[in-house]
Order: C-alpha cells, then structure tokens, then sequence
C-alpha cells in the first residue's frame, strides 16, 4: 500500500487551489487579449485548506481521512492515519502487503517508524523507501487528479462543502483505475532508473 498526504485548498477562482496554472502561456497581442483568454490569475495569499490522507492499493483506496484540525505532525500521523491504513491494508490484503509511505517528516520521525516496525507485517523503513518522486506514487501520477476531476467544484463553498465534496468524490474514483496505477508501479520505477533517475516524460 502506498499513502500520501497533501492539502487542497479552497480560492476563489473556483479549482484555484488545485490547478496549477504558473507554467500555462496564453498567446496574445496585448495584455488585454491576455486577460480575454484568462490571462489574469486571482489567488487568495492564505487560502483555506483541508489537508487530506489517502492510501491505495491494487485493491483499492483506504478511507479518505481528513485532517483538518492542525498541522499534522508525528503524534497526529500515529494516532488518526496508520490505525486506518493498517486496518484497511489487513482486511483487504491479509499479511501480505508492504506499507509505503512519503518522506514527509511525520512519516519519517522516528516513534513513527518504530510505529510502523511493531504494527505492520512489513512496511518500507525511510532508508529504503524509493526517491522522493511523483513519478513512484500512484496518488501523484494518477488518483489524486481522478479525485479533482470527480468533484464538482461548484458545490464547493466553504471549507465544509469542501470536505463534503472530498468524502463524496473519493468513492466515484473507478477501481479499474486505482488497480491500473497501481500495477504501473513496478513498470515505472524500472523506467525511473532506466532513465537515471531523471523524471519520466
């Protein structure tokens, strides 16, 4: 199973905090022209956020915990995620699995690794876990864009409509698709060290 972690954020424009648009070029005459065609980007300098935990496996998504209350750190990431993910990896793969996690610090501190040594059958210690790279995480190369593109962003209001939103839109992600990322896994990490390392394009 691998996990990953991350914070969506509620702006004005509507998707704002989801879509990154810093690197998109509009072609234009003027400015103007630019502005007709979305040129000008609006962005909240302290936006609301939810940050957000997801699993996934060839046999589907952990439930979707949201931990919207403070920063998450050790404490918070032992306490509310791991129970869910050894649960949830237990019940639907038996003894038979490896948990994966991020290098975000509360995954890497060390209670939390002694966490993982005690309670999972097997799990990825942070020296051995792969390089730090979307291109090794079925949430960052594939899920979490199916994710904001099940959510209907006009519903999206507030920080509750969006934590609604979330709950609603993670269980439309197909499974088929879940399993089909997941299984590139061991197909791209070949790829990522065929290519040195560099991102695969």
């Amino acid at each position: 199973m691998i996990s990953d972690n991350g914070a969506i954020t509620l702006s004005k424009p509507r998707g704002d905090g989801v879509y990154n648009s810093q690197n998109d070029r509009i072609w234009a005459a003027n400015r103007a022209a630019a502005d007709d065609h979305g040129g000008v980007k609006r962005k909240r300098k302290f936006p609301t956020k939810v940050m957000v935990w997801l699993g996934a496996c060839s046999a589907g998504l952990t439930p979707l915990v949201i931990l919207d209350k403070t920063s998450v750190n050790h404490e918070i990431y032992i306490k509310e995620v791991l129970p869910v993910a050894l649960n949830f990896g237990n019940k639907m793969l038996g003894d038979q699995w490896t948990y994966q996690q991020e290098a975000a610090t509360p995954h890497t501190h060390q209670l939390t690794q002694e966490w993982c040594a005690r309670h999972f059958a097997s799990f990825m210690p942070k020296d051995r876990r792969p390089a730090n790279s979307p291109d090794l995480n079925p949430l960052d190369y594939c899920i979490c864009n199916e994710l904001v593109q099940a959510m209907d962003w006009g519903r999206v209001q507030t920080k509750l409509t969006l934590i609604e939103e979330l709950k609603r839109s993670v269980k439309k992600i197909k499974p088929e698709i879940v399993l089909e990322s997941c299984n590139n896994f061991s197909k791209r990490l070949c790829r990522v060290l065929e290519n040195e390392g560099r991102y695969l394009r």
